[in-house]
């Protein structure tokens, strides 16, 4: 195959695909792409609640990886959308688990980037002993800081135009709390009210995602379920500080994953996930390997997080 370092994989489609129960009210899809010899990796992704997409197998060379999407619960193809009930950071680490013994893989590579490095740092933490490497983008600690940057104050000064809109579902009495406000209107009874917050806050978030905004990403958050998932799981975990015992667990329990590969890309220009959270773990974990990348955001298509990534899956497919 001849792959450039800085291209996406040739798309692929599953092999296997089905849904996982996981409780009374969770059904979680899942699937399988590339060899089924391969080496296992789990992608896990953003949000919380933003689901998978096809393009996310495309990280990973189909002949040397066995390639696994999940949708976490409430999220993507996983119903039922934007559930609330049950769902916690330590629901979807066992949810990962679940499935990794459904599937019968010994260990496995984890992948993920924003809130899926959330998810997949506190997976590893949990089961250490199954998993070969972590290949992280976009670094998310959960920090009452990293809320406040994005979601109160930061971020705003450096799109104020947008932060306007994101502002008009909330009165200015509410406005020194704008997760708690947005919350209360997320969970609101009346679908309109849900309807008109989910899309401020999903489209608030598109619109600041890279280095050059990219209008079709906001457009997308017009699809009511797509919006209503992504912002009312987000606010939720927020609102209840992702279900971690104290402020910084991540970094207090980092030694527990130190012996593990780490692979840590993280855009210059990142205002969702600011890089000092990615330094700060990387100084907690000096024996990862960081990239920065100096002309880029959030996003992982963004050109110099898409290839880093798919250098650091070339290097694991080989552990």
């Amino acid at each position: 195959m001849n792959q450039k370092l800085n291209d996406f994989f040739p798309p692929i489609e599953p092999y296997n695909q089905g849904h996982l129960k996981v409780s009374e009210i969770h059904s979680l899809y899942f699937e399988e792409s590339g060899n089924p010899q391969g080496q296992p990796v789990v992608f896990l992704h953003g949000g919380p609640g933003s689901g998978t997409s096809p393009d996310n197998r495309r990280f990973f060379d189909p002949k040397s990886y066995r390639i696994i999407l999940l949708d976490q619960r409430g999220s993507g193809r996983s119903t039922p959308c934007a559930e609330l009930r049950e769902n916690t950071t330590w629901d979807l680490v066992a949810d990962i688990e679940t499935l990794r013994e459904l599937l019968k893989i010994e260990k496995w590579v984890v992948f993920g980037g924003s809130w899926g490095s959330t998810l997949a740092l506190a997976y590893s933490i949990t089961h250490t002993e199954k998993v070969k490497a972590l290949i992280l983008r976009g670094i998310f600690l959960c920090r009452p800081t990293e809320i406040k940057w994005f979601y109160q104050e930061g971020a705003s000064q450096i799109f104020p135009d947008i932060w306007d809109d994101y502002l008009k579902p909330i009165p200015a009495i509410e406005q020194g709390d704008l997760v708690a406000a947005y919350y209360k209107r997320l969970i609101h009874e009346d679908i309109e009210v849900r309807l008109e917050a989910a899309k401020a806050w999903s489209k608030w978030e598109a619109s600041t995602a890279r280095l050059f905004v990219d209008f079709k990403a906001i457009e997308e958050f017009d699809e009511p379920e797509l919006a209503l998932s992504f912002a009312r799981i987000e606010c939720h975990y927020f609102t209840h500080g992702a279900f971690f015992d104290t402020p910084n667990w991540i970094l207090e329990n980092i030694s527990k994953i130190r012996h593990i590969p780490g692979f840590i890309v993280q855009g210059r220009y990142d205002v969702i996930c600011p890089s000092t959270s990615a330094w700060d773990l990387h100084k907690a974990w000096p024996e990862a390997k960081i990239t920065i990348i100096s002309d880029a955001g959030h996003s992982a298509s963004e050109p110099g997080i898409k290839s880093s990534l798919i250098e650091f899956t070339e290097v694991c497919k080989k552990l």
